[in-house]
């Protein structure tokens, strides 16, 4: 009898993976709330981890170039990072319009909000483009570039930053498949992306084959290939009707009034990365005044943290798409029962994982670095940071869910007053006045996600976030 039931546990499991990678439209405003999490959830969370993966193997490749190299990739990267922020605040608006749409069945909406997102897209990478080609010494420069970093990277940073445009649509592009509630479209395009772009890697890196050996602006060439081909197939998907927006030949034109709400809503959400970002910058910056080692530590214990905490992000995307459907098809208890649920099951989660961190963070840590003070540290700040996982896996989710109902400010206030004016100043006054050192900066982290998560949960309880138009 209990095989019995064990086998038909499987098999529901089963399914239910084959379904949520299946895709299909499906209406999410109806039905069971456990079972559209999951679905949504299960395909952002395989999206992201090839999104890691790539990123371990773009790094794998480009670390046997040597430390100039190795210098290019990160300097620009920390460029890169401030058009991810673009991205991103665009996206969330486009997710939530989207979704909003949808959610009233109003396909042809969203499609008119899918088209005003990418032209804007489509304008500011132009400008980036730009910019990139012809002041790519600069930037490295302007970033502490050192000459030989310059002469061999100039040209790597050219083409990430003359190919910016794949980056934009990429992101855009999966938002609007997101919001649609075709997170399984979103998911098989990073991953055809990702995966030329890791198959690519190695062998324009190396010259394997019949691909010349272009060092390390192989990288670049691989990665901007990867993501064309990805920007490609989305546009197939969206002008061939697979996805539930799908984009007609006369629907082709700005909407000044939509293209206007889209950009007050990316405004404060790209001011949301910007700060969140800033916070953890500001971070560093404390730690490296006690030392390479607790900078190091600190590096690989957030390394490790933001990676397993990947099946989070994944639920609290499905958690945006979900309020904003159900907004949209004038369900907001329903809106509110999806931020409940997805709350509890990343509670779930993330207290495993706070078990976990403090039982075996030394073994976790010694598997990325061999240096003992280095895996000290870092075993040290993965321990603090695990005592606010609760608190910060309720946070994800309420922060998403203000963003999928289209109120990207509330975070944003949210973001400046618990990380700017709350966490910045407790790890300068922890780690400096009172002499913990980077103790001090790792006790910040937990005790400002902790306020956030108050503060994100009094004002979602309030229900303001119901009543938001966009």
């Amino acid at each position: 009898m209990q095989q019995t039931t064990s086998t038909s546990q499987r098999s529901r499991v089963f399914h239910l993976f084959r379904e949520a990678l299946g895709g299909g439209h499906r209406d999410f405003t109806e039905g069971s709330l456990r079972r559209a999490i999951l679905l949504l959830s299960i395909p952002m969370i395989l999206e992201m981890l090839m999104e890691s993966l790539f990123g371990v193997v773009d790094m794998f490749f480009v670390a046997r170039l040597g430390v100039d190299s190795l210098a290019t990739v990160a300097l620009t990267e920390s460029i890169i990072v401030l058009i991810f922020g673009v991205a991103i605040g665009l996206s969330m608006a486009t997710t939530a319009f989207v979704s909003r749409r949808i959610g009233e069945k109003d396909n042809e909406g969203a499609a008119v909000g899918a088209v005003q997102a990418i032209a804007v897209g489509i304008l500011i990478s132009a400008i980036v483009s730009v910019l990139g080609m012809f002041f790519a010494a600069d930037l490295l420069r302007l970033m502490g570039a050192s000459d030989s970093v310059i002469r061999v990277g100039t040209h790597y940073t050219q083409v990430l930053l003359g190919g910016s445009a794949t980056i934009f649509l990429l992101f855009l592009l999966n938002a609007i498949f997101r919001g649609a509630g075709d997170a399984a479209l979103a998911m098989r395009v990073l991953w055809l992306s990702n995966g030329i772009n890791i198959l690519l890697d190695p062998c324009l890196i190396n010259g394997w084959g019949p691909f010349p050996k272009l060092n390390v602006l192989g990288a670049a060439v691989a990665t901007t290939t990867g993501r064309g081909i990805g920007v490609a197939f989305q546009v197939y998907l969206l002008l061939s009707g697979s996805s539930r927006v799908r984009v007609h030949i006369h629907q082709i034109r700005l909407n000044a009034d939509v293209l206007w709400r889209l950009l007050k809503v990316s405004f404060t959400g790209i001011l949301q990365f910007v700060i969140s970002t800033a916070s953890w910058a500001g971070l560093v910056r404390l730690c490296s005044s006690f030392g390479s080692v607790p900078v190091a530590g600190y590096n690989v214990a957030i390394k490790i943290f933001m990676f397993v905490i990947l099946p989070c992000w994944g639920m609290s995307n499905a958690a945006a798409t979900l309020v904003g459907q159900s907004l949209g098809a004038g369900k907001p208890d329903r809106a509110e029962a999806a931020v409940y649920q997805t709350g509890r099951i990343t509670m779930a989660y993330m207290g495993t994982l706070a078990l976990v961190f403090l039982v075996f963070a030394p073994q976790l840590t010694g598997f990325f670095t061999a240096d003992s003070a280095v895996s000290a540290i870092a075993s040290d700040c993965l321990r603090f940071v695990s005592l606010g996982n609760i608190c910060y896996a309720w946070g994800m989710v309420l922060v998403q869910a203000f963003n999928g109902a289209g109120d990207t400010r509330t975070p944003s206030m949210i973001n400046f007053f618990c990380y700017w004016c709350f966490q910045i100043p407790l790890a300068w006054t922890l780690s400096i006045p009172l002499g913990w050192h980077s103790r001090g900066v790792f006790v910040a982290i937990p005790a400002a996600e902790t306020a956030m998560t108050l503060a994100a949960l009094w004002l979602f309880r309030h229900g303001s976030w119901k009543k938001k138009l966009i």
